[in-house]
């Protein structure tokens, strides 16, 4: 097993290099991918977070054998680094490893990740996924405000903050966030795939990249919705 591999299509913006540690992911959302991109079932994949067999000492072994040094490690694109009700040490160990390696990691949770707050420091990337949904239709996570208050806490102790707001389920929550958001370092703004929605996409892209222009906030949009955006004109 490589755990550490190179990201392909839609995943490739958010970074070079990423490992899932996880079999599944306790979450529930409607729109997970996950399932059917592991060609699992639903349902299973939904009901086993556990760690991936060995995985700890595959990336190890991986990090000696390839002299991966210098990188940014995205945690985790099919899975949760911190899926709510399981042990989650796995996570713990594979960031010590990957910084005693010299890497840093990029991370991206719907929940509480603060129990790692001791191994980050200010080059690597804090990050919560902010879609702006009611609970019930992401009902293994936290609650969106709650993941903010977090963010915010990992902001004060110097460690970047990031939010992922995709897929947007809430636009009007989503362009709250982005009216107050002195504590987030980065933005990466996309949309709702593969499912209806009743957003105008590009009249919200332009409206949050309005936001972001006039607060000066760093911000990246996805290429799914630039390609809405740019359709408008």
């Amino acid at each position: 097993m490589k755990p550490i591999y190179e990201p392909k299509g839609k995943a490739k913006e958010y970074g070079d290099l990423a490992i899932n540690i996880y079999t599944g992911c306790p979450h529930r959302c409607f729109y997970c991918f996950g399932p059917s991109v592991l060609h699992r079932d639903r349902e299973c994949f939904h009901c086993n977070a556990e760690p991936r067999t060995g995985i700890v000492e595959a990336v190890k072994e991986q990090l000696r054998n390839k002299q991966i040094t210098g990188k940014l490690i995205h945690l985790c694109f099919t899975c949760d680094p911190y899926p709510e009700g399981y042990d989650t040490s796995a996570t713990r160990k594979i960031i010590e490893a990957l910084k005693n390696s010299g890497n840093h990691v990029q991370i991206l949770t719907k929940n509480d990740g603060s129990r790692d707050f001791d191994l980050l420091d200010k080059d690597d990337w804090y990050g919560v996924t902010f879609t702006g949904a009611p609970h019930e239709q992401e009902p293994g996570t936290i609650i969106g405000w709650s993941r903010i208050r977090i963010l915010v806490m990992a902001k004060r102790l110097g460690i970047s903050t990031w939010v992922s707001c995709e897929p947007v389920i809430d636009d009007g929550e989503v362009l709250k966030l982005l009216q107050f958001a002195e504590y987030v370092d980065k933005f990466k703004i996309g949309k709702l795939n593969y499912h209806p929605s009743d957003i105008d996409w590009g009249e919200f892209g332009h409206a949050a990249e309005a936001i972001c222009k006039e607060r000066g906030l760093n911000y990246y949009i996805k290429e799914s919705l630039r390609a809405e955006m740019e359709s408008m004109k």
